[in-house]
């Protein structure tokens, strides 16, 4: 008796954070990101969903650059992800976000992993971060500038 694959018999899930919040990520999935099962595996979500994270703390202005220069850092506290759909060699998946709490060491924020071509919702994220000075090892408060960007992004979308 054949597989079925899991998900197939569910309608689609479309949901939206934010209308017109820009998309942190966009790729593909190549051949070698699927597993035996010939599927996306978890371990490149999880990689997608990282380069999104780091799209959307530059977009608050926690940079490259501004990590090196003030030697600081952003280190994952919590992470709980929910797998919805398959993601397949070919697919091209793209990653919204959201910021959904702020304080003055901490950030909580969604991602939101969708196929491009039919909106499905792959995989949705939830992660806590915390601003660290990287000389201490020990968390810092949020430059104020860094602060207000990312306050001034919070949205009430379901965690």
């Amino acid at each position: 008796m054949p597989c079925d694959h899991v998900g197939l018999d569910e309608p689609p899930t479309r949901e939206v954070l934010v209308d017109g919040l820009d998309v942190t990520y966009r790729g593909t999935v190549y051949p070698w990101h699927c597993d035996h099962m010939g599927h996306m595996n978890v371990m490149w979500y999880v990689g997608k969903f990282d380069e999104a994270t780091w799209n959307l703390m530059s977009h608050i202005g926690i940079t490259p650059a501004y990590l090196r220069s003030d030697h600081r850092g952003m280190v994952a506290v919590d992470q709980q992800i929910s797998y919805r759909r398959e993601l397949v060699a070919g697919d091209v998946v793209l990653v919204r976000s959201a910021i959904l709490e702020v304080r003055d060491k901490v950030m909580r924020f969604r991602h939101q992993m969708e196929n491009a071509a039919t909106g499905e919702v792959a995989a949705v994220t939830v992660l806590t971060g915390v601003h660290l000075d990287t000389r201490t090892r020990r968390s810092c408060p949020l430059p104020a500038e860094h602060l207000a960007r990312a306050k001034s992004l919070l949205t009430r979308a379901a965690s």
